[in-house]
């Protein structure tokens, strides 16, 4: 599904299960050598879907590092973002030279824990969601959005970017959502992301592709 929200230059690749075959390099086993079987499996699975959506652009199969954050380390001349929620692992992949940044997020689609709220939405964004279309937790929506724009953000600055300091518009009918940013300007002028949104199947999928201009 994750692909109904990106441009066609971007590879994807999900999967709604883990995958039995899927394997590891040795640099990437070691990342989670001391982790439970469960994470083990859900590591091996999105580390797979990130291979065959590299494949789909002629990369061939390669470890996929991990960066200070956990963040992956994508092979030369290639950007890209991963995600996995209960029943969804997925990769999306592009070329550097199309793409500043992507970044994907899939969440249930359910109410926020008690008490996350405050710390993920700002005042504004709180009060939208009083009057925001019924039918559809909109708070997993914004933080989801914000997730999307964090992996976004961070393989162009190497900075945290907190929930305070991005303030996410959504646009119900056209799927799609602004994030203005608070923070120092990513890549010397980006001050905001532009991103799409889908909630079907029990699922809320975020996705930003910022191309180079």
């Amino acid at each position: 599904m994750i692909e109904r929200l990106l441009p066609t230059a971007v590879a994807c690749h999900a999967v709604t299960e883990d995958v039995a075959h899927a394997g590891l390099f040795p640099d990437e086993a070691a990342f989670i050598a001391g982790a439970v079987e469960s994470r083990r499996r859900e590591f091996a699975t999105a580390r797979f879907c990130a291979r065959e959506a590299l494949a789909r652009l002629g990369v061939p199969p390669e470890p996929i590092r991990r960066g200070a954050k956990h963040e992956p380390l994508w092979p030369e001349g290639m950007i890209g973002s991963i995600t996995h929620c209960a029943g969804y692992r997925a990769a999306a992949v592009g070329r550097r030279a199309e793409f500043l940044a992507i970044g994907i997020d899939a969440e249930p689609h359910g109410p926020m824990p008690a008490g996350v709220e405050r710390r993920v939405l700002r005042a504004e964004e709180r009060e939208w969601l009083t009057r925001a279309p019924r039918g559809t937790h909109w708070d997993r929506v914004i933080f989801s959005a914000k997730e999307s724009v964090y992996k976004a953000w961070y393989p162009l600055t190497g900075r945290w970017l907190g929930f305070e300091e991005a303030v996410v518009t959504l646009d119900p009918p056209a799927g799609t959502f602004e994030a203005r940013l608070f923070a120092h300007p990513a890549h010397g002028h980006l001050t905001k992301f532009g991103g799409r949104f889908l909630v079907e199947g029990g699922l809320v999928l975020t996705a930003i592709a910022a191309p180079r201009v």
